[in-house]
């Protein structure tokens, strides 16, 4: 003769559905969303982010810069004067500093500075092509 063992989490869930308390759920009989596409490794993070409407700020300021120096070229097209080049430039740098020595939140990040005379040619060379 078999035992059959229901813990505390079964029983509760066992409880809430002859309740009723699953019924008529929103999506119900609906596929999941997703479904058929393709896999990420880190897919609940971004659903659950999404879901709760979270903002960049919520990722850690280390990988936030990292994403920052990404789109570098993109943030710098997008201002007006050499010189607010030049002090973008500085800012990140100082950032990238504080991150490289262990004052900013998040996993380490080690890249190097940024050659504000580069950043500038190369915003300078994308302004007069457009």
């Amino acid at each position: 003769m078999a035992h059959w063992y229901e813990s505390s989490i079964e029983r509760q869930l066992r409880e809430a559905a002859e309740r009723g308390e699953f019924d008529n759920l929103a999506g119900q009989g609906k596929p999941l969303r997703g479904h058929g596409g393709e896999y990420e490794d880190d897919w609940w993070v971004k659903d659950w982010l999404e879901r709760e409407g979270a903002t960049a700020s919520v990722i850690p300021a280390t990988l936030a810069l990292r994403r920052e120096t990404e789109d570098l070229e993109e943030k710098v097209d997008r201002l007006p004067t050499e010189h607010e080049v030049r002090d973008y430039v500085a800012d990140l740098n100082e950032r990238l500093h504080k991150a490289r020595v262990g004052l900013m939140d998040g996993p380490p990040v080690v890249l190097p500075p940024r050659d504000a005379d580069r950043v500038i040619e190369g915003w300078r060379q994308r302004r007069s092509a457009r």
